[in-house]
């Protein structure tokens, strides 16, 4: 399951409702995944909220994590491309930063940090300890391969940023996923290695794990969580889901502030054990 706009409510809680739901899902044997955008760093505290077993795949599909922070795979963007990212956007420099794969400080590069930001000071005053400043930005890609670079803002100038990636000779060097919350009028856009996606390394966890597409439940809301719902035998979709998703005839549960998730899996998966 994803969490922003799933898992969790529209306040960034985890409702009682749905934790009852996954931790009862893991106790008949349901492996449970969180599959989210978000970092591993700031995606963790979510895990902890569930008392059960899981793992993670984080930053749309770049890294899969368990839950104590080992890693069992990880697929970086080469410094060499993001570097040419950031050097091709030049207008979105305030909006971007580069996320890398360290433990604890500096995982978070920005060339300034805006503390305030209408936008992104909340999760900038959140991440704090993570977050670093470089200028400019291409500067900390000094060899080592980031996780993504990331843009942030409004979503009209975020969808301006994609646009313009998506035209690059070199776009075929990289995979953009967009993540977007018109009612809060804020996008994210994750530019990852080429071919990384939630729904990619959901397939591979799978493989893995040995269970079947067919034996797989996915709970979304939001663009980047697409393709993770086109592989799994059973997708549902959020009832606060964007207008596409909701239009593909996809089994659909209710809002992230009705404890949607917790409905699905009674519904489609306790129901069935």
């Amino acid at each position: 399951m994803d969490i922003d706009g799933t898992l969790l409510d529209s306040r960034g809680q985890v409702p009682e409702e749905n934790v009852r739901a996954v931790v009862e899902a893991a106790r008949r044997g349901i492996e449970i995944v969180l599959v989210t955008g978000r970092r591993f760093d700031f995606a963790r505290p979510i895990a902890d909220a569930l008392p059960c077993d899981l793992h993670l795949i984080v930053s749309n599909g770049a890294l899969i994590k368990s839950k104590s922070g080992e890693t069992h795979q990880q697929l970086l963007l080469p410094s060499r491309t993001a570097r040419q990212v950031i050097e091709a956007t030049a207008e979105f420099r305030s909006n971007a930063a580069v996320v890398f794969d360290r433990p604890l400080a500096r995982q978070i590069i920005l060339e300034k940090v805006e503390w305030d930001d209408p936008f992104r000071g909340g999760y900038f005053r959140k991440n704090r300890e993570y977050i670093a400043e470089v200028s400019p930005l291409a500067d900390c890609l000094n060899g080592e391969d980031p996780i993504q670079v990331l843009f942030t803002g409004a979503c009209r100038p975020i969808r301006k940023a994609m646009r313009e990636l998506a035209a690059l000779p070199t776009a075929s060097d990289f995979t953009l996923a967009l993540t977007e919350y018109e009612a809060r009028d804020f996008s994210i856009l994750d530019v990852l290695r080429p071919g990384v996606t939630k729904g990619v390394t959901l397939k591979e966890w799978a493989r893995r794990r040995g269970i079947a597409r067919e034996e797989i439940m996915a709970i979304g809301d939001n663009w980047n969580d697409r393709e993770m719902l086109d592989f799994a035998g059973l997708p549902v979709v959020m009832a606060n889901s964007v207008a596409e998703l909701k239009s593909l005839g996809w089994a659909m549960t209710l809002s992230n502030d009705e404890c949607g998730v917790a409905a699905a899996i009674n519904t489609y998966a306790l129901k069935k054990i």
